[in-house]
């Protein structure tokens, strides 16, 4: 599985400014054109160049899988049509005073898990847009923001260090792929922050180590 190391303008968080399936990935309008290549040859998806309510931080509004894509209220006519043009799955704009959808929500083709707080309102969109078997709640390393604390794919999920065992085993059985603990640009275990990943291939913000590589390789499944 290629793992690339870049950056979004020097900005080694680059989980915060993307979002990808293994259809699409969603990038800013300003993305650095070098780097564009290398995104789509290391997740093998066609690049969708948009922002989300005029803003670039697409990572943390943005939360799907292959099935659907789940957006904030806020977007824009125009950043929908830009979306729709290329993704063919489901997409739902959520009308809800929670618009930070990318860290609240952790999601793969299986199952999901929703900040605790979102629960009771999102349970229902979540499940039928993103045609998912199983929707839970529950925190990770006692953080409410799942999506943030962990990153999840079709083939393995990467989650905070401070997880428990029983936490990664809880992750494991809903996700239906294996969970362990690891860390993205030099130490951080904000996992969402710095990666962006697919059954295709990962990039990673160009702080990681190659020891953090070489676990995230071994996780996500190295080919």
């Amino acid at each position: 599985m290629p793992i690339e190391r870049i950056n979004y303008w020097g900005n080694p968080h680059i989980g915060i400014y993307m979002f990808t399936n293994d259809r699409i990935t969603i990038v800013p309008t300003n993305i650095e054109e070098k780097i564009v290549p290398i995104i789509a040859n290391v997740l093998k998806t066609r690049i969708v160049k948009t922002t989300i309510g005029g803003m670039n931080i697409i990572g943390v509004l943005v939360v799907g899988n292959n099935k659907g894509i789940l957006l904030p209220r806020f977007i824009r006519d125009d950043e929908l049509r830009t979306i729709k043009e290329v993704f063919d799955g489901n997409i739902e704009i959520v009308k809800s005073r929670y618009t930070a959808l990318g860290n609240i929500c952790l999601v793969n083709d299986n199952a999901a898990l929703l900040h605790p707080d979102t629960f009771e309102e999102l349970k229902g969109i979540v499940k039928d847009v993103l045609e998912v078997d199983t929707v839970e709640k529950g925190t990770i390393a006692g953080i409410s923001t799942v999506g943030s604390a962990a990153y999840v794919t079709n083939k393995g999920g990467l989650v905070h260090p401070d997880a428990n065992d029983a936490e990664i085993n809880f992750l494991s059985n809903l996700f239906g792929v294996r969970f362990d603990i690891a860390t993205v640009n030099f130490g951080i275990g904000f996992i969402k922050s710095g990666l962006v990943a697919n059954t295709h291939g990962v990039l990673v913000g160009d702080k990681t180590t190659g020891p953090e590589i070489l676990r995230i390789s071994q996780i996500l499944g190295d080919e």
